[in-house]
């Protein structure tokens, strides 16, 4: 079953129509086949027309809609032979990031994604994609080990944030972030990072910080999540509408401002509606990306990142 969003129910009764005229058995009074045909085009007109005018908040449904693809996905579809690497050798394993070694279209490399889970139990299991110290810890350790064999990096990322608990801060969430932005900005090799859903302050920035930065058309990254942006400024979530337009989260604004590098396009709908061509379309922007950073040496590479990050805020203000 399809979830629609709240802004989605127009396109949600005329599917549902759909459907139902499908179950019907057609005699000669109605033509089901046309009559079904005139509904699709009638949802693809709505579809057009409320996707080319989403605003902030209505995109940052759809980067949370539960049916969009996850970093699983990706890796299942996009990397070969994929082996985890699970532990950060100092205190557990944290199954918010998935990282280990692949192939990527036949280019050996270092793949790290959160992974938020797609129902109750795997949820629970991956913490709701948000990361604990352990796991910026086994980031920072598989960056390492990208620079020792030279093995290119690709993330994905996609989280709310860093975990709030207070186990994380016991154990050194804001410490475990910083090293590893440092981890990032040192690798001697390309990093290439896609935000495919969410991108939630440091907890995504954690593994953001690449070489070259993509975000999927509908995808979000902030510094704070609308409702807790909301939260300090009015005192309410309720404000979280307000918070999204203020915030400049969106794909498209962040284009302008000089923070990421590329936007990939979604299908109609957004990505959940055809995930196979979302993965595709984002493993050829990869690829694309990732080519011409391969014929540089891994101080080019890092005096690139330095600059890229130094020279943010210069742009679009």
């Amino acid at each position: 079953m399809r979830t629609f969003l709240d802004f989605e129910k127009p396109i949600a009764d005329l599917e549902a129509k759909i459907e139902e005229l499908r179950h019907l058995t057609s005699d000669d009074t109605v033509n089901i086949a046309e009559e079904v045909g005139r509904l699709e085009l009638k949802v693809d007109k709505l579809l057009r027309q409320t996707y080319a005018k989403l605003t902030a908040w209505q995109k940052v449904q759809v980067a949370r809609h539960p049916q969009r693809p996850h970093g699983v996905d990706y890796i299942a579809a996009l990397i070969d032979d994929f082996t985890p690497l699970a532990g950060d050798r100092s205190f557990g394993e944290d199954a918010a990031i998935i990282g280990g070694l692949g192939r990527f279209r036949g280019q050996s490399c270092v793949v790290l994604a959160q992974e938020k889970g797609h129902d109750m139990a795997t949820r629970l299991k991956h913490n709701f994609g948000m990361p604990k110290p352990e796991g910026y810890r086994k980031a920072v350790r598989l960056l390492e080990l990208a620079g020792r064999f030279n093995l290119p990096v690709i993330t994905l990322v996609d989280t709310a944030g860093a975990f709030p608990g207070i186990e994380a801060e016991a154990r050194g969430q804001a410490e475990a972030i910083a090293v590893a932005i440092e981890a990032c900005l040192a690798a001697p090799v390309p990093i290439v990072a896609t935000i495919i859903g969410e991108g939630g302050s440091g907890g995504a920035i954690a593994i953001a910080t690449g070489n070259r930065v993509n975000m999927l058309e509908h995808s979000v990254y902030s510094v704070i999540s609308p409702e807790g942006c909301a939260s300090i400024l009015w005192r309410s979530a309720d404000n979280a509408q307000d918070a999204a337009e203020a915030l400049r989260i969106t794909a498209q604004d962040l284009e302008k401002l000089g923070v990421i590098d590329q936007i990939i396009p979604e299908p109609l709908g957004g990505a959940h509606r055809d995930a196979g061509v979302t993965i595709t379309d984002v493993g050829n922007a990869i690829e694309a990306q990732l080519q011409p950073l391969l014929l540089l040496d891994g101080a080019t590479l890092k005096q690139q990142r330095r600059e890229k990050f130094l020279e943010m805020g210069q742009k679009g203000l």
